[in-house]
């Protein structure tokens, strides 16, 4: 399901606006349906306490419902969690497809797709947890490989680097090094974020803080990228 999305991206392009919508510019449904409360719940709880310290009755009890209602949901909570992990990951794929789709070039096609990654994660600071919690891990508890799930975007993104190098685009790196360098500057920011707090004197998720740390990110690439 997850490594199909992956690969689909890449021959086919998408009529979607490419442009990624800021954190602040969604709102929340009036009314979701239990399912969806349920896969609400559970990403807080693997995000705050992991998969070994979750119980489906402590998700149970934070939709407000039975464990036995819960079950009629999902059968288990390795079903539940696979359910949780892989719904997320497909929406974090489908906002990249998009920028990744639009017509820019150079450097603005990378600024494209560090915005919509940084907007996804921002909108979704649990889901981040959650993948470094299964990063750790190494990927114990879901039915897939996630290195070889996330590996065609991984080398998608260096050749689009690297070819930019050749052609004098870009300065010349190790594209896969500033890449695992990125994925560190990105992912740590939000996973990190109670410990951040205490450093910052600041909410790091709030508007302003989360505007900054999307301007440095950019900035960040943009210095050591162009010429």
């Amino acid at each position: 399901m997850v490594a199909v999305s992956v690969a689909s991206y890449m021959t086919t392009s998408r009529p979607a606006d490419p442009r990624p919508s800021s954190a602040t510019d969604e709102s929340e449904p009036e009314h979701r349906s239990t399912r969806d409360q349920i896969l609400d719940e559970a990403l807080a709880c693997f995000a705050h306490a992991g998969y070994e310290g979750t119980s489906l009755n402590d998700i149970a009890a934070g939709v407000g419902i039975r464990r036995p209602s819960l079950l009629h949901h999902f059968p288990s909570k390795e079903a539940l969690y696979q359910e949780v992990f892989e719904h997320l990951l497909s929406d974090w794929f489908n906002r990249l497809t998009s920028a990744i789709a639009a017509p820019e070039l150079g450097w603005e096609k990378v600024e494209l797709v560090l915005r919509a990654g940084f907007r996804f994660f921002a909108d979704n600071p649990n889901y981040v947890r959650m993948v470094r919690r299964e990063a750790i891990d190494g990927g114990q508890h879901l039915a897939v490989d996630l290195a070889s799930v996330l590996r065609p975007m991984f080398d998608l993104a260096a050749s689009y680097f690297e070819g930019q190098m050749l052609a004098g685009v870009f300065e010349h790196q190790d594209a896969r090094q500033l890449l695992i360098t990125g994925y560190g500057a990105l992912l740590t920011y939000f996973s990190d974020e109670p410990f951040l707090e205490g450093l910052l004197d600041v909410a790091p998720l709030s508007p302003g803080a989360l505007a900054a740390r999307e301007d440095h990110i950019v900035q960040f690439f943009r210095s050591a990228l162009l010429p």
